[in-house]
């Protein structure tokens, strides 16, 4: 008998007041619909709630002047504006910091900033706490779905890093956050209806206000829903590569024995708004031996004709237990001229965080670690044991 996870169910709610943080529009409008506001009302004032939260990044409903003192105690009384708890925050020596926030007992997910990427720094967040694609040579593809994040969770991502950055309220001008991306942990394709929520308020130019086309969604591939992500989000693309034959691309991303790469680049091709000024970003691990020839930049190449693309080579981060290596340095440079040559812009990319497992491919909840860590010890101190009682 076999049992399917069913990622639609939203996860039970705390006990315990809510927390308004991270709340869309719509789900604000609903919180204060539920406190008994009619429908002109309750829209006003979750504009003002979205601006206090989002834009001034405020945790206290006391310093919400616009909102009259009344409502203000029942807010105070029914909900909170916390965030999820941290359970891990750690600086790497380059500047990139790593978050492992707890949203709830048994439910933790990452998210890392990146400074001086995009405009002036990106937060790759997650939008799934653990991951089923079991790409082999990701670090999260080793660590089971636990659920989907919801959009509030995702959002709450953002929240803590501005608080941590200290840039509330939101400037326009001189942010050190400036650029999202959905290429943490799990697929974001599997998860678009939060992420379509989510992308919703963080680009709110009354909140957050990170445009759209500074927020860019990542998937392994999961190819009906590429052209319904542009749709609904008018997000830039990214696409999760690393391979220019099914055979191989099976084998690194086994969602590509359900979606190859003919359905693939025919839903790429498909993806609203395409052209030169937005191009698909492809990426690209440079695996030692495994797909990093002369030969697969070519066909690399040929693979991409027609789409307006640029391609982000990432020299492998190693995590426990990797079965890969990093291609070498010449073997990455060589591979890059190709695709220069051929007029496809192809940066190396610069690996950050790896002192603190927070580059790409290597995010895992510390919570797994943690526990495989205590096994280690356990076996370790078991063996110890064992041949103390063999002694004579």
């Amino acid at each position: 008998m076999s049992t399917t996870l069913d990622l639609s169910r939203r996860p039970a709610p705390l006990p315990g007041p809510r927390t308004l943080a991270g709340l869309s529009i719509p789900a604000l409008r609903a919180e204060m619909e539920s406190l008994g506001l009619d429908g002109k009302q309750a829209g006003m004032r979750a504009k003002q709630l979205r601006r206090w939260i989002h834009h001034f990044g405020a945790r206290d409903f006391a310093v919400m002047t616009d909102i009259a003192k009344d409502l203000r105690a029942r807010l105070a009384d029914t909900y909170v504006l916390d965030r999820p708890e941290i359970a891990d925050h750690q600086v790497s020596k380059d500047g990139t910091q790593k978050w492992l926030t707890r949203f709830a007992p048994g439910v933790e997910g990452e998210s890392v900033y990146i400074p001086d990427v995009g405009k002036a720094g990106a937060l790759c967040v997650s939008s799934q706490v653990g991951c089923t694609l079991n790409c082999t040579f990701c670090h999260t593809g080793t660590q089971a779905l636990v659920r989907n994040l919801t959009a509030a969770e995702i959002v709450q991502q953002v929240l803590i890093t501005r608080d941590t950055l200290g840039e509330w309220p939101s400037a326009e001008e001189d942010r050190l956050l400036t650029n999202i991306v959905f290429m943490g942990m799990g697929e974001p394709l599997y998860n678009l209806d939060n992420i379509a929520e989510a992308i919703d308020t963080i680009s709110d130019g009354d909140g957050i206000a990170i445009g759209r086309r500074r927020i860019t969604v990542s998937t392994a591939g999961v190819a009906p829903k590429i052209p319904e992500l542009g749709a609904r989000t008018n997000a830039m693309l990214a696409i999760s590569l690393h391979a220019t034959n099914d055979d191989l691309r099976n084998e690194l991303v086994p969602i590509n024995r359900k979606y190859n790469l003919a359905e693939l680049f025919d839903a790429i091709r498909a993806y609203p708004g395409l052209g030169n000024s937005r191009r698909v970003t492809f990426e690209y691990v440079m695996l030692k031996g495994v797909n990093d020839t002369i030969a697969e930049a070519h066909d690399l190449v040929r693979l991409l004709n027609g789409v307006p693309a640029k391609i982000n080579l990432i020299p492998f981060n190693p995590w426990p237990g990797s079965p890969y290596e990093c291609s070498g340095w010449d073997a990455i440079e060589a591979f890059a001229e190709i695709l220069n040559r051929s007029g496809y812009a192809s940066p190396i990319r610069t690996p950050r965080g790896r002192d603190i497992l927070a580059a790409c491919g290597q995010l895992r909840s510390e919570s797994v670690k943690k526990s495989a860590a205590e096994k280690r010890r356990e076996a370790l101190a078991e063996g110890e044991a064992g041949v103390l009682r063999s002694e004579p």
